[in-house]
């Protein structure tokens, strides 16, 4: 994480300096975030404040292609509407978007099933053919073969933990994934990220998708993901009823990648617990029951 100190203070400059309109608004910061710092601003806007050295670029990648596809979306986004340039006080750009109601799932799991229909619903009108000119994600809707290495480090750092059951199984789910054959459509757009502590739930279900940092083109599977990811027990097979054109392949990608998701949420949860750098305690449960459902019966 960056060195530089994000406080009320600077950020109330900032505001101050730049969006003068805005600066008698009431400002408090919202835990979370993982790349940016994350304040409220009113009730209905909400500063970003990067804090990692790839965050800058991710703001601008969100500033250039949220607003394009927010439109047409059906749940809440955080769209960015102005943006913070570097300055004598903070050398980076940051902005200010629209403020998506809702807690984070990591806090407050989605609980209701019907979550899977207007997860399906998000991801349709997300999954549509990219420009010329999308961002393409490194480590996002590419070939599973290119995380080979990153799933083998992370079930080898969850197996060392000595905490988890099952690991022999998300072995041949992963296997079974990396044999499916991979995305010949055109690349689509993706959200990329979609974990708990990137959806905010109302009333038990889902609400709101947020931080598109992540955002490319690519294999839709990384998105279908968070049919294990993120709904309750047994809600899967209702978000590939709702969810068009899906195939055998598709799904085999999807639960792998659901899996390597699981690995990683269970990981960062335990830094958390042992107060490290990055942590985030809330996320080990949240992976523990995502594992869950990857391995339960199809």
């Amino acid at each position: 994480m960056d060195s530089i100190e994000i406080d009320h203070t600077l950020v109330r400059s900032l505001v101050r300096e730049q969006h003068p309109d805005l600066a008698e608004l009431d400002l408090r910061e919202v835990a979370g975030g993982w790349d940016n710092q994350l304040w409220r601003l009113g009730e209905e806007l909400a500063v970003r404040m990067p804090r990692t050295e790839r965050a800058p670029w991710l703001l601008r990648k969100e500033h250039q292609w949220l607003p394009v596809l927010a439109p047409r979306l059906p749940l809440p986004v955080p769209t960015p509407l102005r943006i913070g340039e570097p300055s004598a006080r903070f050398p980076r750009p940051w902005t200010i978007a629209s403020w998506v109601p809702g807690e984070p799932a990591d806090r407050a799991p989605i609980s209701d099933a019907r979550a899977a229909d207007a997860l399906a619903g998000f991801l349709k009108a997300l999954h549509t053919e990219a420009p010329v000119g999308a961002p393409i994600g490194r480590d996002r809707g590419v070939p599973l073969e290119t995380l080979a290495d990153g799933f083998e480090k992370g079930l080898e750092e969850v197996a060392s933990g000595g905490d988890v059951d099952g690991l022999r199984d998300v072995r041949d789910i992963w296997d079974e994934a990396l044999a499916a054959p991979d995305w010949e459509g055109p690349p689509l757009w993706v959200h990329g990220d979609l974990h708990p502590a990137n959806v905010v739930v109302s009333n038990g279900t889902l609400s709101g998708v947020i931080d598109f940092g992540d955002l490319c083109a690519g294999d839709p599977a990384v998105d279908l993901a968070a049919s294990w990811v993120l709904l309750p027990a047994g809600a899967a097979s209702r978000f590939f009823e709702a969810y068009p054109s899906v195939d055998e392949a598709m799904i085999r990608r999807a639960r792998g990648l659901a899996a390597a998701k699981s690995l990683f949420l269970i990981l960062t949860g335990r830094a958390g617990e042992r107060g490290l750098p990055g942590g985030k305690p809330t996320w080990g449960p949240a992976g523990r029951a995502s594992l869950d459902r990857v391995l339960a019966p199809v």
